[in-house]
């Protein structure tokens, strides 16, 4: 069965909404640990416009399960999460005029920037994930880089507006699924997750973790931070 990462990225950005204190991810990421988390994800982007260093830092601090973070192959990011060194860290695409990460990292356009990445990110210490959509081509050329697990981006499964549509997608992250754990890889997925779309994905063979957030927080918002997150564990557990 899958793990449950929960991207506390929304707590964040609703108190960068008004440049305050609260509320505090920090506070959030306790409550999704009482909840049955099983790693905390936050994306520290290069415009600061949720995740601050601040939040980084004591996280790495207080947190007890696995912290990933999510960043772009930039020198900067990449600089500070050398010195955070959380257990994992995903690389993933990055515009500044999208809302959240949208589509997976370019592998095949970038093949030298992104294997620096992850070895600079291994040298360190740190486990590291691609974000990649489930593409033949981006997922061969995913795995020359080194790293050591994939994130599948479900977007196009999570958004697919009619069913036959969404077991076009779900057909195809099967069979990407297949491709990395044929190539020795661990499987994770993630983005656009509801509790009514994840069964599915969750029940991919070896699937090793899920990482959702928008979902959870969204009905944290009318039951609770940490019962949205035993919800969420007990349907990808079932």
């Amino acid at each position: 069965m899958p793990t449950l990462g929960v991207n506390i990225d929304h707590v964040a950005t609703l108190r960068q909404a008004r440049m305050t204190n609260e509320p505090d991810p920090v506070w959030a990421a306790t409550l999704a640990e009482l909840g049955g988390a099983d790693g905390i994800t936050l994306h520290l982007r290069e415009d600061r416009r949720h995740i601050q260093e601040r939040d980084l830092q004591v996280l790495g601090q207080t947190v007890a399960v696995k912290l990933n973070l999510e960043l772009a192959c930039s020198d900067d990011v990449l600089a500070i999460a050398c010195q955070a060194r959380p257990y994992q860290a995903t690389l993933v695409p990055e515009r500044r005029e999208e809302v959240t990460t949208e589509g997976g990292l370019d592998v095949v356009g970038n093949p030298g920037r992104v294997t620096d990445a992850v070895k600079q990110l291994q040298d360190a210490g740190i486990v590291v994930s691609l974000f990649l959509d489930p593409d033949p081509a981006q997922l061969a050329a995913g795995f020359a880089t080194g790293a050591t697990a994939v994130e599948l981006h479900t977007g196009a499964y999570a958004h697919a507006a009619a069913e036959f549509a969404a077991e076009k997608q779900l057909a195809a992250l099967l069979v990407a699924g297949k491709q990395v754990r044929d190539a020795g890889l661990t499987l994770h997925a993630g983005h656009g997750l509801t509790y009514r779309n994840v069964r599915p994905v969750a029940e991919i063979p070896q699937m090793c973790e899920l990482n959702i957030g928008h979902s959870i927080i969204s009905r944290a918002i009318m039951v609770g931070l940490e019962q949205a997150v035993r919800d969420m564990k007990r349907l990808i557990t079932l």
